[in-house]
Order: C-alpha cells, then structure tokens, then sequence
C-alpha cells in the first residue's frame, strides 16, 4: 500500500483546538431563539456546568477572558494605585499585566523544583521583606503552571497566617485534582481560562469562581459596566465589558461535555512520552507529587543543558512539528525588568532548558510514534 508521504509530514501542533461535535447543538439553539448577547441560557448553562464540575460550592462567573477574571479578582479584593501584589514569576505575562491594569506593584516569586510553582519557602521570605519595608501584599497570585498544581498545603497556611489572600490562576490547569479536590476551588479567588490552545476552548474566554453567591453578583455587575438596577443607564462605579457571549457560552457547554476524556487523552500523551522517552539522560519529566493530578496540558521536559534544548527545539519545528520553550519568566521580560524580584534560580533554569511538547488532546499515536522516533535518532 502506498504511503501518503504528505500525511506523514503534517504539521502536528503544540495544542490546538479539538471539537467534541456538541457544540453546535448549543450554538445552533442560541441562534434560533435569537440569543446573540453577552446574556442568555447559554451562558447561565455554562457557569452552572462549571459549577457542577467543580462542586466545592463553587460559584462561576464566564467572561471574555482569563485575563478578566484576575482583573475583576484583584478590583474585588480592593487591590488599587500603590498596591503590591506577588506573583509567581515563572508564567505567561497574562497572569501578572491586571496588577499594572489597577496601578499595583507587582512582586516576582521564583519557583520550586517539585511543581514550578510559586516557591512557599522564597514566599515567606518574600512577605515577611515586604512588610518590613512597610509594604504588606494585597493578594498573592499562584500559578498551577502547565496544569500541574502548586504547593497547595503550604501557600494556603502562609495565606492564612499572613491574611493575605490567594487568586489562584488555573488557566491551564481545568481538570487538574490534589487529593481529589479540582484546581479552581483552592484560591480565595480562582479563575479558568478557554483560550483556544486551552483544554478546553470557547475560542476565546474566562471564568471567575468565587466562594459566594453575593461575589459572583458583585462579579457579573462589574463585567456588565457596572450599570444600576432600573431602567435608567446610570453608573455610579466603573464598570468593565467582560461578560461572555451567549454564542461562545455554546461552544463551553459541548466543550465541558468531554473535558474528563480530554485530560485522559492529554495525560495518556505524557505517558507515551515518558515511555519512550525517560531513558535519555538529557531528559527529564516533571513528576506528580503525592495525591497530585495533573491534566498535564502542555507535556514539558527538561534538557541537560540549554544548548541541547535549542537543538532538538530547531530539530522539532524543522520537521514541521510544533514545540515551545518554556515560559519565560517574568523578571527576564523587558516589561518587568524593574519589578522587585525574589529569586533562587530555578525559573532562569526552567526556561533556558524546559520545552513544550505537542500535547493536544486530538494527536493520534501515529503523531507520537512520529515525534518520539524524531526525538530519539537525534539522541541517538
């Protein structure tokens, strides 16, 4: 049988959307009832999906990003000009730009090896300077960075001690378990994100999730410009255009359907990796900690040395195989070079040598076959 040698050289992508074939009953309804709006049942049917999925009496407000919910967050903590905030320093930008949005400081914490997430050790040291400059945090922002979970036990007792509370950022981390308890209910404030490279997509979207009723109507008035009960347009409070579509809300509700088989999916593309690939002594894995879950999102590994990553990164994506280094840190980025900074080397480490590898929930075992055998000859 002949081989279809353009199939066999296909783009394979980083992550990118996979359609469950539900949607469009949901999209289809919304426009047949006319429910083209950032309001209607597409839109009450998806937050009360999420909740549902969540439990933990969860309370989901959907928006028009993940970046919303951390700013909408951050105003309903009272975060404000001169404010500072502490964020983990290794994540995408989008997770520290709302503290500039409100006229805050934000404060760079590195990571720790076990999750590369916000370092609770470097944490501590990082409030306890913080206060002693006269300067106590408003909020700390904790990543579950490429959907592995951070140091719950420990950031959670330093939040208690030091009444300072957590947003808890699981924009890549929907779907993600510690102890059985999903990503998304651990912060004073947590929030979702259904970009399209997410596991889950709306194309574009966010959720808030809140511990009360009364916050997430507090929420949805400040994502509806803040107008007034009555008939009259009157605003008393800046407001902000960040409620999701009715339209897009449809797209969630057939997303969410499948959101346990596509972490199944995304971890089964982990472990294949790991099979075929944990014998190289220049690679590594990030591992789960003890009653962790990851959704494992993106699959990352780590190189012995940053000129190896950039060889088989080149190798990669010469081969039409789409492949990442790993997010750069914040305190690197020209944005944030004069940010306050609490360093240990362990961020500057994971972006020169960590690498994103194709992790899609719709790669089928022929693309594994194809990327690990790439991968192997060139170690080979």
């Amino acid at each position: 049988m002949a081989i279809n040698e353009s199939k066999l050289n296909s783009k394979i992508w980083l992550s990118p959307p996979h359609m469950s074939g539900h949607e469009q009953e949901f999209i289809t309804e919304a426009f047949k009832l006319n429910w083209i709006a950032p309001l209607g049942p597409n839109v009450n049917g998806f937050e009360k999906d999420i909740e549902t999925y969540l439990s933990q009496n969860s309370n989901a407000t959907v928006l028009s990003s993940g970046t919303a919910a951390i700013h909408l967050a951050l105003t309903l903590l009272g975060v404000k000009q001169g404010d500072e905030v502490i964020c983990q320093t290794k994540t995408f930008v989008a997770s520290v730009n709302p503290v500039v949005y409100l006229g805050a400081t934000p404060i760079l914490v590195d990571s720790e090896e076990q999750t590369w997430n916000i370092c609770p050790l470097l944490l501590e040291k990082t409030i306890k300077d913080r206060i002693k400059k006269g300067k106590k945090p408003k909020a700390i922002i904790a990543i579950n960075l490429y959907g592995m979970p951070y140091n719950v036990k420990q950031i959670q007792a330093i939040s208690n001690q030091y009444n300072i509370p957590v947003v808890e950022d699981s924009a890549e981390a929907f779907g993600s378990q510690v102890n059985n308890q999903k990503c998304g209910t651990f912060g004073d404030f947590s929030i979702l994100s259904f970009n399209g490279n997410k596991i889950i997509t709306t194309s574009g979207g966010g959720a808030l999730i809140t511990k009360t009723e009364a916050l997430k109507k507090k929420a949805i008035f400040l994502a509806t410009q803040a107008k007034e009960d009555g008939i009259e347009y009157e605003h008393q409070t800046i407001g902000y255009n960040y409620r999701m579509s009715n339209i897009i809300a449809g797209i969630g509700r057939g997303q969410i359907k499948v959101l346990d088989s596509y972490v199944a999916l995304r971890r089964r593309n982990h472990d294949y990796y790991y099979s075929q690939l944990q014998n190289l002594d220049a690679i590594t894995f990030l591992e789960e900690p003890e009653g962790y879950t990851s959704n494992r999102w993106l699959t990352c590994i780590l190189l012995d040395t940053k000129e190896t990553r950039d060889r088989l990164l080149e190798l990669l994506n010469n081969n039409n195989i789409e492949a990442r280094p790993s997010w750069k840190p914040m305190h690197l980025q020209p944005l944030y070079k004069d940010a306050p900074a609490y360093l240990n080397g362990v961020s500057n480490s994971l972006y020169e040598k960590g690498l994103c590898l194709p992790s899609g929930s719709s790669l089928t075992e022929t693309d594994l076959n194809r990327i690990t055998k790439l991968i192997i000859s060139h170690f080979d």
